[in-house]
C-alpha cells in the first residue's frame, strides 16, 4: 500500500474532526464539544501534519495551513482566542505535552495521558532538572501565580531557562496555564494540573490500558491508521504505539490488512454512516 490515505478515509477524518465547513469551530463551547468528541486534539496543526487540530476545525477544511504571520490570520487569532477561553473555563485539558505539541485532552482520556507522561511525586527528583523543581516548589506553596513572579519567586532569573522548566512541567502533566492575562500585559497564569483535574490524575491506570485507550481514540477519529502516524500524532514512540494498536487487533477492535497498516473493525459500516450524515 501507498503510504497515502484512500479518499474515504480522508472523508471520514473530514466528517469526525470537523474539517468542513458546515462543521466549523466558531464558539467556545464548540471547541469544547470538539475536544471531547475527538478525545485529544492539537491546538494548531495543519494540513502537513495528521491528526485532530483546533486550527483546522476552525478553518472547517483539510488543506489550511498556517501562515507565517499568524497575527493577522482571522482563522488562527481566532483559535489562540478559543485557546485562551478554553484554559480560562478549565473544562478540558491543556498544555504542552509529547514532543512540546500545545495539546488539548479530554478529561476521560487525561488518566491514561498520565499514565504515559505524567511523572510521578515519588519520581520528581529523580527525573525533573533543578529549575523545574524550584518552579514546582513556588507553585506547591501559593497554587497559582503568574509569569513574572513565578520566576522571581523561584530564583530563575534567565528566561529562557525558565520556559524550558515550564515547558518541562507541562510535558510531565503537573503544570497547566490557568488563564491568560492581556491587561495591563500580556501573562500566563499557572497553577498545578491536579487542581484542576484531581480525580483524573489520582486515577491509577497501567501503561498498557493506557496506551490502547489512547490508541483506540486516535483510531476512531482516523478510521485508518498508517505506518508510524499514531506514534506522531500522540507522541509515542513507534514500538509502544505498534503494541496498542495490535492489542485493538486482539480485542477485534481494529484489523490489520498488512504490517504497520490499521482500520476500524466496523470501517464499511462507519463510512455508510458518515456518508449518510453528509448528505
Amino acid at each position: 500500500m501507498a503510504n497515502e490515505l484512500p479518499p474515504e478515509i480522508e472523508s471520514y477524518r473530514d466528517y469526525a474532526w470537523q474539517r468542513e465547513p458546515a462543521q466549523r469551530v466558531e464558539t467556545v463551547e464548540e471547541a469544547e464539544r470538539f475536544v471531547l468528541r475527538a478525545g485529544f486534539a492539537a491546538l494548531l496543526t495543519d494540513r502537513r501534519q495528521p491528526g485532530p487540530s483546533l486550527y483546522l476545525a476552525v478553518c472547517g477544511r483539510r488543506d489550511a495551513q498556517v501562515p507565517h504571520n499568524v497575527q493577522k490570520d482571522p482563522e488562527s487569532s481566532h483559535t489562540w482566542i478559543l485557546k485562551d477561553e478554553v484554559v480560562r473555563r478549565g473544562r478540558v485539558y491543556y498544555g504542552k505535552l509529547a514532543r512540546g505539541k500545545s495539546t488539548f485532552v479530554a478529561p476521560r482520556l487525561i488518566p491514561f495521558f498520565n499514565a504515559i507522561w505524567g511523572v510521578a511525586k515519588r519520581e520528581e527528583k529523580r527525573r525533573l532538572s533543578a529549575p523545574a523543581q524550584a518552579v514546582l516548589g513556588v507553585l506547591r506553596r501559593e497554587w497559582e501565580m503568574a509569569t513574572a513572579d513565578l520566576r522571581t519567586d523561584s530564583g530563575i532569573t534567565d528566561r529562557k531557562q525558565f520556559t524550558r522548566a515550564i515547558d518541562e512541567l507541562q510535558a510531565a502533566m503537573i503544570v497547566v496555564p490557568d488563564e491568560v492575562v492581556y491587561a495591563p500585559k500580556f501573562t500566563y497564569i499557572w497553577t498545578l494540573a491536579e487542581a484542576r483535574f484531581p480525580e483524573q490524575l489520582a486515577e491509577k491506570v497501567d501503561r498498557e490500558t493506557a496506551r490502547r485507550e489512547i490508541a483506540r481514540a486516535f483510531l476512531t477519529g482516523a478510521g485508518m491508521t498508517l505506518p508510524g502516524e499514531m506514534a506522531r500524532v500522540t507522541g509515542m514512540d513507534r514500538k509502544e504505539a505498534g503494541l496498542a494498536n495490535r492489542a485493538l487487533v486482539q480485542e477485534g477492535f481494529a484489523v490489520s490488512p498488512e504490517r504497520g497498516v490499521y482500520h476500524l473493525a466496523d470501517l464499511a459500516e462507519r463510512l455508510r454512516a458518515n456518508t449518510e450524515c453528509t448528505e
